[in-house]
């Protein structure tokens, strides 16, 4: 069967104002959407949703402010934290394709200045899957010291693993996006910004309103305002959060405490870090963008160059040895910079499903087998790291739609 031969319905706006469209046979993605406003708590979102190539789902409601009642637009933009991770990940897999980045050649081979302080050996593939200890910076980061790339680079080429590379992993909750960047500015011919090759190279391409660095001319009125996380609201998150990753995170000295202070004056809804890039945390976007991106990737990545040998690659098992993360203190499976699933994270119809959550609930990700690429995002920060109430429940009436189009329990062909 063919999904463009599915007829589009337009969803009726609401009390909760939800607005958009899902093809026929989606239509209990709109039934649980609107439910995350009368029943879990949201304040506003959007979820898209690419099956085979095609649009099946793209809703969004609420309101784009905590306070107040302005709605959430069809072209409202949120920042979505770590979900950024999958989308700079994805800059590095077409450096692969073009032959300018071997996975599996040490870092300081394109970087020749990273090799001080015994990280000569490590490679793109140990720093991509977390695995190289450079979770922290002795230097304090500003954002107005992120402005100047360079001495981030030296910051970062003078940095010193927290454990022996190759040895553990461990998520590297900023970090990781400024190596991204510092790879990219140096593998690619032209010297691009992070940012400004995902733009060139996907985001034009595939027209997605997605930015790492947001462009000054983005009007303020087009921007979602987060409700951040707070100690009360924490409390009564206890009993849905693992009390490994609790201790991680009351404990001043942790390394997830401290790995979370940079930038050191980070403050994500001040437009001013949105305009920096911060590849590891503050892409701005819609759900439609980020699910189209993970589409062309789900569908093997051929509309933006990623040749067959790239994706089988970040398609393949990650190798992981022992699934405790050192910083989060609970397993997580990691490979060329996105998540993976694993005996105690599922999502995706297989072991080759990829994508990034951020923190608060956001999430997306790509299902080769199923062909499908998948986003949620929000303004109401939750403390789920994955599965939250909100996001699985749109999640799986996704895949229950599939199953009942295509006959399989899985999703997939």
């Amino acid at each position: 069967m063919r999904i463009a031969a599915i007829d589009l319905a337009p969803v009726n706006p609401t009390a909760t104002h939800v607005d958009g469209m899902v093809a026929s046979g989606f239509e209990e993605v709109r039934v649980e959407f609107e439910k995350n406003f009368a029943e879990r708590g949201e304040i506003g979102a959007a979820v898209a949703a690419y099956f085979r190539g095609e649009k099946v789902v793209d809703l969004w409601g609420g309101r784009r402010t905590p306070a107040g009642d302005a709605p959430w637009n069809r072209d409202t933009m949120v920042v979505v934290m770590s979900t950024t991770k999958g989308l700079a990940a994805m800059t590095l897999a077409l450096a692969n394709s073009r032959g300018w980045l071997d996975y599996d050649a040490p870092v300081a081979r394109y970087w020749p200045e990273f090799a001080q302080n015994g990280k000569a050996e490590i490679t793109v593939r140990q720093l991509l899957g977390h695995e190289a200890g450079l979770v922290l910076l002795d230097e304090k980061l500003s954002i107005e010291k992120m402005r100047d790339l360079d001495h981030v680079a030296r910051l970062l080429a003078r940095q010193k693993p927290a454990w022996p590379p190759g040895t553990r992993h461990g998520y590297h909750a900023m970090t990781v996006g400024m190596y991204m960047q510092e790879l990219i500015r140096h593998v690619d011919p032209a010297h691009r910004t992070l940012g400004r090759f995902f733009h060139e190279e996907i985001a034009e391409p595939l027209d997605l309103e997605f930015y790492i660095g947001l462009p000054r001319d983005i009007p303020d009125s087009r921007l979602a305002k987060f409700k951040p996380l707070s100690r009360a609201r924490a409390i009564l998150a206890l009993g849905s959060t693992p009390p490994a990753l609790i201790k991680k995170v009351l404990l001043p000295r942790s390394l997830l405490r401290r790995s979370l202070s940079t930038p050191s004056d980070a403050d994500f809804n001040d437009r001013r870090c949105l305009e920096v890039e911060l590849p590891a945390g503050n892409g701005v976007g819609t759900a439609r963008a980020i699910a189209r991106a993970y589409s062309a990737f789900a569908e093997g990545g051929t509309e933006l160059g990623i040749i067959p040998e790239t994706f089988a690659r970040l398609t393949a098992p990650p190798n992981v040895v022992q699934p405790k993360d050192e910083v989060l203190g609970i397993p997580a499976y990691y490979s060329l910079g996105f998540i993976r699933p694993g005996p105690d994270i599922a999502f995706g119809s297989s072991p080759r499903a990829f994508g990034t959550p951020g923190a608060g609930g956001s999430f997306g990700f790509a299902d080769p087998d199923a062909r499908l690429g998948y986003a949620y995002v929000m303004n109401k920060l939750d403390f789920w790291l994955i599965d939250d109430p909100r996001e699985k429940a749109l999640r799986d009436a996704v895949y229950r739609a599939m199953t009942r189009l295509t006959g399989r329990s899985d999703g997939a062909r």
